[in-house]
C-alpha cells in the first residue's frame, strides 16, 4: 500500500516537473498554427480573390510564391534577431509581422496589396521556422524534447486545416480576417514565459539563467549552469560544425523535394485534374486533417524508436505513394479509362501526407534545433531556414510549369527518386539523437 501512494507521489512530482515546459511550448507553437495557416492560404482563397481584385493567373501565381519569397528573407535577416533581441522578443516581433500581414491583406484592393502582405508573411514564417525549434530546444529537457518538439508542427498542421475549412465557407477577405485575429492570443500569453537560459548565459546573464532553469523546473540547475558555462561560445566555425550544417541543410534539402509543398499549395488543382468525381474541396480538406491527425504518431514514436526510423519509415510510405500517382497520372494521360480507381489519389494522398507528417515533415525541424552546436545556432538555424524556404519556392513556382510541359507522373517519379535518394543520406549521414542532452549531441558530433 504503502509503495502505491509512493508512486503516486512520483507521479504527481513528474508531472508538476514537467507542467511549465508543456505550458512554455504550447504557448510558443500557437505561432505555428499562424504559419500553417499562411501557408495554406492560397489554396482555398486563390478562387475567389482572383476575380475580385481582377488579376490575371500570372499575378495569381506570385501571390502564391511571394511567400516562400519572403520567408527566405525572413531567416537570414532573423538570425542576428534570434542573437541579439534574443529567442522571445524575436518571437514577439514575428507574430506583430503576422497582424501587420494580414491587416494589410484585409483591406487589399490591387495585386501590390497582395504582394506585400505576402511578403511580410512570408517574412514572420520564415523567421518562426527556425526561432521556435531554437527556442524549445534550449528549453526542454531531453526526455521530453522529442514529444515536446513536435508541437510546433502539430499546430501548423492545425492552421493548415483550419485554413482549408474556413476556405470552404469563407471568401479570401475574410480569411484574411481569420489570420489577423489568429495573432491576437500569443501577445496576450507570451509574456508568461521566459527568455532561454542559454541565451541568458551566452549574454552572461548568469543569475537570468538560473531564475529561467528554475521557471522550467529542470532537475539539476546547478549541473545545467556549470555545463552552460562550459559550453558557451568561445570559437566560430570549425571543420566539425561545418559537417553538421552541411547535414542539417541535406535534411532540409530532401525535406522539400519530397514534394510535400507542390501538394499543399496545389491540392485542389491536382485532385481536379485527376478526374475523379469526388468534391476537391471536400478532398483537399480530409488531406488537411490528416495532415494535422497524423504528427500525433511522430509525437508518440519519436522518443520511442528514434528521429531515424521515422524518417526512413516516411521514406518509404512517401516514395511508395508517390510511385502509385505517377502511374495513375501516366495512364490517364495515355486515355486509358479509370473511372473504377477514382479512389486512389485520394488514397494515396492520404498516406503520402500520413507518412510526410510522422516523419520528413516535423523531425528536421526538431533535429535542426538539436545538432547544432550552441556556438552556431542562431546564425546556422537562419541560414538553413532560408534554404528551406529557397527550395519551397524552387518548387511552388516551377510544378505548374513542369507538370505542364512533361505531365504530373513524370514530377511524382522525380519527387519519388529523390525520396529513394534520402534514405542513403539517412544511413550514411544522419546521427540519432533520442533522449541525448544538447551538450552530449555536440560532444558526439564534434568528435565524429
Amino acid at each position: 500500500m504503502r509503495l502505491k501512494t509512493d508512486m503516486s507521489l512520483l507521479e504527481k512530482r513528474q508531472k508538476s516537473h514537467i507542467f511549465p515546459q508543456i505550458l512554455a511550448t504550447t504557448i510558443v507553437s500557437w505561432l505555428s498554427i499562424i504559419v500553417g495557416y499562411s501557408s495554406a492560404y492560397y489554396s482555398p482563397a486563390e478562387s475567389t480573390m482572383i476575380p475580385d481584385l481582377n488579376i490575371t493567373k500570372s499575378e495569381a501565381s506570385w501571390v502564391c510564391s511571394l511567400l516562400p519569397v519572403g520567408a527566405i528573407i525572413g531567416s537570414l535577416s532573423g538570425g542576428p534577431s534570434l542573437d541579439f533581441l534574443g529567442r522571445k522578443r524575436t518571437l514577439i516581433l514575428t507574430d506583430v509581422i503576422f497582424l501587420t500581414a494580414w491587416t494589410l491583406n484585409y483591406f487589399a484592393k490591387t495585386c501590390w496589396f497582395m504582394y506585400s502582405s505576402r511578403i511580410l508573411n512570408g517574412l514572420s514564417v520564415g523567421i518562426a521556422s527556425f526561432a521556435l525549434p531554437v527556442y524549445l530546444a534550449e528549453t526542454l529537457e531531453p526526455e521530453i524534447r522529442g514529444r515536446l518538439g513536435l508541437f510546433p508542427t502539430a499546430f501548423g498542421n492545425f492552421g493548415i486545416l483550419l485554413c482549408f475549412i474556413t476556405g470552404s465557407v469563407f471568401e479570401w477577405r475574410e480569411l484574411a480576417g481569420i489570420g489577423a485575429l489568429l495573432t491576437v492570443p500569443f501577445l496576450v500569453v507570451i509574456w508568461v514565459v521566459p527568455e532561454t537560459p542559454r541565451w541568458y548565459m551566452s549574454k552572461r546573464r548568469v543569475q537570468s539563467a538560473r531564475k529561467a532553469l528554475k521557471w522550467f523546473h529542470h532537475s539539476e540547475i546547478n549541473k545545467e549552469l556549470q555545463e552552460l558555462y562550459q559550453n558557451k561560445p568561445k570559437v566560430r566555425y570549425t571543420k566539425s560544425h561545418l559537417k553538421v550544417f552541411g547535414i542539417v541543410l541535406g535534411l532540409m534539402f530532401f525535406q522539400q523535394f519530397s514534394g510535400i509543398n507542390a501538394v499543399i499549395f496545389y491540392t485542389t488543382q491536382i485532385f481536379q485534374e485527376s478526374g475523379s468525381s469526388l468534391n476537391a474541396s471536400l478532398c483537399t480538406a480530409i488531406i488537411g486533417l490528416v495532415n494535422f491527425v497524423s504528427t500525433f504518431i511522430a509525437a508518440v514514436f519519436v522518443d520511442r524508436l528514434g528521429r531515424k526510423v521515422l524518417m526512413y519509415t516516411s521514406s518509404v510510405v512517401m516514395a511508395a505513394m508517390l510511385a502509385i500517382l505517377g502511374l495513375y497520372f501516366f495512364l490517364l494521360r495515355q486515355g486509358v479509362e479509370l473511372g473504377s480507381f477514382e479512389w486512389l489519389p485520394l488514397s494515396c494522398f492520404i498516406f503520402y501526407v500520413l507518412g510526410f507528417s510522422f516523419g520528413w515533415g516535423p523531425i528536421p525541424w526538431l533535429m535542426m534545433g538539436e545538432i547544432l552546436p550552441a556556438v552556431i545556432r542562431g546564425q546556422a538555424a537562419s541560414i538553413s531556414s532560408a534554404f528551406t524556404w529557397s527550395c519551397t519556392f524552387i518548387i511552388t513556382k516551377t510544378f505548374p510549369v513542369f507538370v505542364d510541359s512533361v505531365g504530373t507522373h513524370y514530377a511524382f517519379w522525380v519527387f519519388c527518386i529523390l525520396l529513394i535518394c534520402s534514405m542513403v543520406f539517412l544511413k550514411l549521414a544522419v546521427p540519432e539523437t533520442k533522449k541525448r542532452t544538447l551538450e552530449d549531441i555536440e560532444r558526439i558530433l564534434a568528435c565524429n
